[in-house]
């Protein structure tokens, strides 16, 4: 079961990209419901939607990244 090093690295970085992301969302999202009177209310809060939603997909995809660089690995070499 070879480890293919190159893809590993590219899905640990798309998972360290997710981790800001995954405090920053919900942190916006809390700011947006605390300020409901605020003219700018709905962009904040789409915002903080998409920045959560993006940190939903990074993850996904450096999950199905890293599970591609060690099983994928094998097929190579057959």
């Amino acid at each position: 079961m070879a480890t293919d090093k190159n893809i590993l690295a590219k899905g640990i970085k798309y998972l360290a990209g997710a981790l800001p992301l995954l405090f920053l969302g919900p942190i916006i999202i809390n700011s947006a419901f605390k300020n409901e009177k605020h003219p700018l209310y709905p962009y904040v809060l789409t915002l903080g939607i998409i920045i959560a939603l993006a940190a939903m997909f990074l993850i996904f995809k450096g999950i199905t990244t890293l599970v591609k660089s060690m099983f994928d690995g094998d097929k190579k070499n057959q």
